[in-house]
C-alpha cells in the first residue's frame, strides 16, 4: 500500500505459498533459539517475522479468495478483504512489539547473559533462509510478491543486525548490544505498522487514493467533445489497488444512445489511463435538476 501501482492479476500464488511456509517455520525455530538464548533480540526479530508470516499467510490466502466473483452478499467482490487482513496483522504486530519493548527497557538497564554462540549460528541461518524466500519471490511479477519480497529483504537486515550483535557480545562481552538490537528492531516495527495502519484507514474511511488526482481527473474529462461538465464525483479504492469512480456527466444536448455510448467509452478509457479500473457514470442534460446536488 502507499505505492504507486496498476491492477495486477496474479493467479499463481505458488512463490508465496513457498515464501510462507519458508518464514513460519523459520519462525518456529527462532521462537525456540530465542527461548534456549536467552536473546531478546531473537525473540523480537521472531515477532517480525510473524508478523511478515501472518502477512505473507494472509495475502496467499486473500489473492485467492480475490479470483471468487463477486456474489450477492459482497457486490464489490472480496478484495476489501485483504485490507481486513493488514489491519489484523497490525493489530497482533503492535501488541507483540510493546511487549518485547517492556522486556528490553528493565534488560537494557541489567543487562543478562545471553548465548552468543547459539544467536550467532540461528543469525547466519536467519541470512540464509530470509535471503533464500527474498530471491524466490524476485520471480514473481504480482503486486502482493513485490511488498512481501520487501518484507523478507527488511528480515535480512535484520538478521545482519544480530550477527553483528552476536560478534560484539563474543568478542567484547558487550551484553546491552542484544536489548538494544531488540529495542531497535521493535521500534523500526511499530514505525512501519503505523505507516500502513494509516494506508488501511485510508481505505476503510474511503479517502481518495494517493495515486488518483480527483481535480485533473474531472479537468480531463471536460475537455471531452460533448461534455459541458461533471460534478458529484467520488473516487475510492477497494484494496489499495482496485480504484472506483462514480460521477455525473453533465451533456449538451440531446443525445441518441448510440452518442451516449461512446461518451461513456471514452470517459472509461480515459479512467483506465489514470489508474481507475471501475466506473459507474450518469449522464444529464443541461439545466437538468439533480437530487445529490
Amino acid at each position: 500500500m502507499g505505492h504507486h501501482h496498476h491492477h495486477h492479476h496474479d493467479h499463481g500464488t505458488g512463490n508465496i505459498k513457498t515464501a510462507f511456509f519458508l518464514n513460519l517455520s523459520f519462525t518456529l525455530i527462532e521462537i525456540v533459539g530465542g527461548i534456549y538464548t536467552g536473546s531478546l533480540a531473537i525473540l523480537s526479530d521472531a515477532l517480525h517475522d510473524l508478523g511478515d508470516s501472518l502477512s505473507i499467510g494472509l495475502s496467499w490466502y486473500f489473492q485467492n479468495l480475490s479470483k471468487k466473483k463477486r456474489d450477492h452478499k459482497f457486490s464489490y467482490g472480496y478484495r476489501r478483504f485483504s485490507v481486513l487482513g493488514a489491519l489484523i496483522n497490525a493489530v497482533i504486530l503492535l501488541v507483540g512489539s510493546i511487549y518485547i519493548i517492556s522486556e528490553a527497557i528493565p534488560t537494557l538497564l541489567i543487562p543478562e547473559e545471553v548465548n552468543e554462540k547459539g544467536m550467532l549460528i540461528i543469525a547466519i541461518f536467519g541470512v540464509l533462509v530470509n535471503g533464500a524466500a527474498v530471491l524466490k519471490l524476485k520471480k514473481g511479477n504480482s503486486l502482493n510478491e513485490k511488498v512481501i519480497s520487501l518484507h523478507l529483504l527488511e528480515d535480512v537486515l535484520g538478521w545482519v543486525a544480530v550477527l553483528i550483535g552476536s560478534l560484539l557480545i563474543m568478542f567484547f562481552d558487550w551484553y546491552f548490544i542484544d536489548p538494544l538490537l531488540s529495542l531497535l528492531i521493535s521500534v523500526f516495527i511499530i514505525y512501519n505498522v503505523v505507516k500502513n495502519l494509516r494506508s488501511v484507514l485510508d481505505i476503510m474511511l474511503q479517502s481518495t487514493p494517493k495515486d488518483v488526482e480527483i481535480q485533473e481527473v474531472e479537468s480531463a474529462i471536460r475537455e471531452l467533445p460533448l461534455i459541458a461538465d461533471i460534478h458529484d464525483c467520488h473516487v475510492w479504492s477497494m484494496d489499495g489497488e482496485y480504484n472506483v469512480l462514480s460521477a455525473h456527466l453533465v451533456v449538451s444536448a440531446d443525445h441518441g444512445l448510440d452518442e451516449l455510448a461512446a461518451i461513456k467509452k471514452q470517459v472509461k478509457t480515459l479512467l483506465k489511463d489514470r489508474n481507475i479500473q471501475h466506473s459507474t457514470l450518469e449522464f444529464e442534460k443541461e439545466g437538468e435538476d439533480c437530487e445529490s446536488c
